[in-house]
């Protein structure tokens, strides 16, 4: 959990500090995308061929292909943040492409993304591209169906379980929180789901309805809760930093209101670093496999926000802001409010 370190550091300083690491390397960024793709595709291959033989295989199988889906889908992620090519129109194209794999229209998620980064923390901005999050003081003057609707919003079975699978198949079907932006993302949308249907239609027809939903349905689960489950923790952590008003910095919610999530080495390559999440929020045009050159250079970055993979699941039963401690609490908190 953040340390004494986390009040020493000047996040505006380190905000100008890592510009220094932006620098694109497009052909390290053609071959991330191969080390991604290739292995997607050729464990694809391996669940239709398990197929025949277990199901039980198929499905052990899935659990790397949907990691893999994972890491192509933060590649998307870094092309939304100009972070893979120098040209945005490079990134704009690939991540289109990306986001027909991903289930993920790239021009909609990237818009919606922007307004994250551009309100993380900020308690009077919530509503676009976060997990929603009420104020102890919120909660308890809802009336009791609300109460009721947040507390099933944020129960682990629909956070974690059915929300995940609802968020990338059908809510990413619409561009939510842009209906009456104009045309753009519609157009953004819609062609990613035509693109998405034609592929999923040869598949289908290539080997079959059932196969392909055997195959390819397990991945979408898992890939799509794993990725929920990322989001949720770089910001769902208990000493996380929101605030309203002139109280509200961009670099302080960026830094303190973002954790490092200290996986084990092979989840930080399968997350493309994104556990560096604190750092991310410092930099968004910080390419991915750069993000460690700054915790190496900086080490004294290491203990802000930290959490390791055993303190995250800890982080589950914090589903409120309490203002007056400055830190996320479980429910049971609050009726028991200083």
């Amino acid at each position: 959990m953040p340390s004494e370190v986390t009040s020493s550091v000047d996040a505006k300083g380190w905000a100008r500090a890592l510009a220094r690491y932006r620098q694109h390397d497009p052909h390290r960024s053609l071959f991330e995308i191969a080390v991604t793709a290739l292995p997607l595709v050729a464990l694809w291959a391996a669940m239709w061929l398990a197929l025949q033989v277990s199901y039980g295989l198929c499905l052990v199988l899935a659990v790397p292909a949907a990691f893999f889906l994972v890491r192509l889908f933060l590649i998307q992620h870094d092309c939304g943040h100009d972070a893979c090519f120098r040209a945005r129109v490079a990134n704009d194209w690939v991540g289109r492409v990306i986001g027909v794999v991903t289930l993920t229209p790239y021009d909609h998620w990237r818009r919606t993304h922007a307004v994250h980064h551009a309100t993380v923390g900020n308690l009077d901005e919530r509503g676009i591209g976060d997990v929603t999050t009420l104020t102890v003081q919120e909660y308890r003057t809802s009336s009791r169906l609300g109460r009721l609707g947040y507390r099933l919003y944020r129960h682990p079975a629909v956070m974690f379980g059915l929300g995940p699978t609802y968020l990338f198949v059908l809510r990413n079907r619409l561009p939510i929180g842009l209906m009456r932006a104009g045309w753009r993302p519609w157009l953004g949308t819609m062609g990613t789901n035509l693109a998405t249907a034609l592929v999923m239609a040869g598949l289908a027809w290539w080997i079959g309805l059932v196969p392909l939903l055997l195959i390819h349905g397990p991945v979408v689960v898992l890939s799509s809760t794993i990725g929920v489950w990322l989001f949720y923790v770089q910001h769902q952590f208990e000493e996380t930093n929101w605030s309203a008003g002139p109280d509200w910095s961009h670099a302080e919610a960026a830094l303190h209101g973002s954790s490092h999530y200290d996986l084990p080495r092979v989840l930080r390559w399968l997350t493309a670093n994104i556990g560096l999440h604190h750092v991310h929020h410092l930099g968004s045009r910080i390419p991915f496999y750069r993000l460690p050159d700054v915790v190496r250079d900086h080490p004294e970055l290491n203990d802000v926000g930290r959490i390791t993979l055993t303190e995250s699941l800890r982080c589950v039963p914090l589903v409120l802001w309490d203002e007056d401690r400055r830190r996320l609490v479980p429910f049971r908190m609050a009726w028991d409010h200083p």
